[in-house]
């Protein structure tokens, strides 16, 4: 104790110093406007500043938190919304009772895409545990995903678009000519419609949607718009270009669909047609 006592009488100078500066500016701040006010704004700049960081830091974790709930709630309500549509069909036709309430809707989050190869890939957070089995349709508020490759417990891998072994059943809003979209490798905004012949009217800007032909999606999801459409130089069908709606390199929250009857679908071409 006399140890401290006998460091504190050696540095009583420069204690004394600072206690009668902290004294001043204490003084100059409260009986002066422009220095208080000056003060003031400079400490509220501070705190305001810090307060930012700290409300953007916790705010982070609470909008993912809260686009995950609002994918799982858009997923019940898409769920709600087929189980309407056979009412609010049957107001003006009936409806076959095979084909109503065959779709069925999840969501998942995105925990690992490509885009840069020629088959890329996406890994989602949901499996077999959930409900998602191979097959199933992927898209999200902007059009179509990709479909399911394979599942294990707990995640699931999708063949994106972006991969040049997937074809998706498509057709032109506007006109329902049909084809088929295909990515080409080439740009991961861009993709090709197939299959239409060279007499069809195409014009720049028109709407791809799914056509509901091969039972993985229902109809009128979004793909794209046509950027270009142009005679093919060695077939008989347009080279027509599409520019796809989703963004693929910010892809974060998805829906799957199933539909409930494409098993009995699927056996039923397979008698008919064969394989």
């Amino acid at each position: 104790m006399q140890q401290i006592f006998l460091f504190l009488y050696r540095l009583r100078a420069f204690l004394l110093f600072i206690a009668l500066e902290l004294l001043a500016v204490g003084i100059i701040f409260t009986h002066n406007s422009p220095q208080g006010a000056v003060f003031f704004n400079s400490s509220n700049k501070l705190v305001g500043n810090m307060l930012y960081v700290k409300n953007n830091f916790l705010s982070y974790f609470s909008l993912y938190s809260t686009n995950q709930a609002l994918a799982e709630k858009n997923a019940e309500l898409l769920n709600q919304l087929d189980q309407l549509s056979p009412v609010l069909d049957s107001a003006t036709l009936s409806v076959d009772s095979v084909l109503a309430n065959n779709f069925e809707f999840w969501s998942a989050r995105v925990i690992n895409n490509s885009i840069h190869l020629n088959q890329n890939y996406i890994t989602l957070n949901k499996g077999r545990r959930d409900g998602i089995v191979p097959g199933m349709g992927v898209f999200n508020e902007q059009g179509v995903v990709g479909r399911v490759k394979g599942t294990s417990n707990n995640y699931a891998t999708v063949i994106s678009l972006l991969n040049t072994d997937l074809l998706i059943s498509s057709k032109i809003r506007e006109t329902e000519v049909f084809g088929s979209l295909k990515w080409d490798g080439l740009h991961s905004n861009e993709a090709k419609l197939l299959y239409v012949p060279r007499h069809v009217k195409i014009d720049p800007g028109q709407e791809i949607v799914t056509s509901g032909y091969n039972a993985v999606f229902p109809e009128g999801i979004p793909i794209g718009r046509v950027k270009s459409a142009n005679p093919g130089t060695e077939t008989n069908y347009l080279d027509i270009s599409v520019t796809l709606s989703v963004n693929f390199s910010n892809l974060k929250f998805i829906y799957l669909v199933k539909n409930d009857s494409r098993e009995e679908l699927d056996s039923l071409e397979m008698e008919t047609v064969g394989p």
